[in-house]
């Protein structure tokens, strides 16, 4: 039998260039090398190349997406943000007609942007919505003023279009407000002012195969050291307990977990997907944070500790993930 040629695409232009290299190198050594051909497709500001074993690199032709020749039967996408998770390699490979392991180009695009996805969750009517503001220029004082007058402090600030906390910050005054959002500018062109909810931070994965629906057991994030939230560093800098299954009331973790799988439904996703969440404990609601269509598979990330919790090797996910978008074709 013939190795399918599979592209594992990797890097990006966001501030998760680096993130999704660690996930990308994750997902290479745990994929069954005697079964595939696997090639690191490394895409980037100065171009995209295929990353040989030797260090050396080969360009990728983008008119047809092929490496000296080499043509590929799947991507396995692992961008963290631009252009990867976004829906812009989507699009790119749906003209191609090369399959991949993400959601489609549509869901991709919308759930990238929470300013977009918010709304859209919202009207499901199955979890609660943090209320927030879209911008998209620098606000003037007029919608200063409106941002004071509907929220209360601290809130938060946010790029719309962005992930792993980057350019993220917990704002506890209004003093602090203008520049909270000139640094959430620098990573997208639009930005979200968001409510601040008191809680407890849940993440759920689901997974759908032919075969089944994959609802992994639900990690509490529980920042340390000083983080007031999952920013960037407790994400990646060890500032973080993760406690995977959570330590919460049997209802409150069958909740998230039916919400999650409602959502990868109503979203209409594809892939292995993760589901954040806050749980206001004084007022017993949950909230919907984001949609991380493309989670990190880093050997630390959330999605891999919960597939090993339900008894789901890495090596075996990422298995999965190829078998699952092959069969699909």
């Amino acid at each position: 039998m013939n190795k399918k040629n599979i592209a594992l695409v990797m890097g990006g232009f966001s501030g998760e260039h680096d993130i999704s290299i660690n996930s990308g190198n994750q997902v290479y050594e745990n994929l069954d090398h005697e079964k595939y051909n696997i090639y690191k497709i490394i895409i980037d500001r100065t171009g995209w190349y295929c990353l040989k074993e030797d260090g050396s690199h080969t360009p990728v032709n983008r008119d047809n997406f092929t490496v000296d020749g080499t043509s590929f039967d799947l991507a396995f996408i692992i961008i963290h943000g631009n252009p990867g998770e976004n829906g812009v390699l989507q699009g790119y490979f749906d003209m191609l007609g090369i399959p991949y392991t993400t959601c489609g180009y549509y869901t991709s695009a919308l759930t990238f942007n929470k300013g977009y996805c918010n709304p859209v969750v919202k009207s499901f009517g199955i979890v609660n919505v943090a209320e927030s503001i879209l911008l998209n220029d620098m606000p003037s004082p007029s919608q200063i003023d409106d941002i004071n007058s509907r929220f209360t402090y601290p809130l938060f600030v946010k790029p719309a279009a962005g992930g792993s906390s980057v350019a993220t910050t917990k704002v506890k005054s209004p003093d602090q407000l203008l520049e909270a959002i000139r640094q959430a500018f620098t990573e997208d062109h639009q930005v979200l002012v968001e409510e601040f909810i008191s809680g407890r931070e849940f993440d759920c994965g689901v997974f759908l195969t032919r075969e089944q629906k994959y609802i992994f057991p639900i990690t509490e994030i529980i920042p340390t050291g000083g983080h007031e939230f999952f920013d960037y560093q407790a994400k990646y800098d060890g500032f973080s307990n993760e406690v995977t299954p959570a330590e919460v009331e049997p209802a409150v973790s069958q909740h998230i977990q039916q919400v999650s799988a409602q959502l990868y439904d109503l979203l209409n996703c594809r892939g292995v997907v993760r589901f954040d969440y806050i749980y206001d404990t004084d007022r017993q609601q949950l909230f919907f944070l984001e949609v991380n269509t493309i989670p990190g598979q880093s050997a630390e990330s959330i999605v891999p500790k919960q597939a090993r919790a339900m008894g789901i090797s890495t090596r075996q996910l990422y298995e999965m993930i190829v078998q699952n978008s092959l069969d699909a074709c």
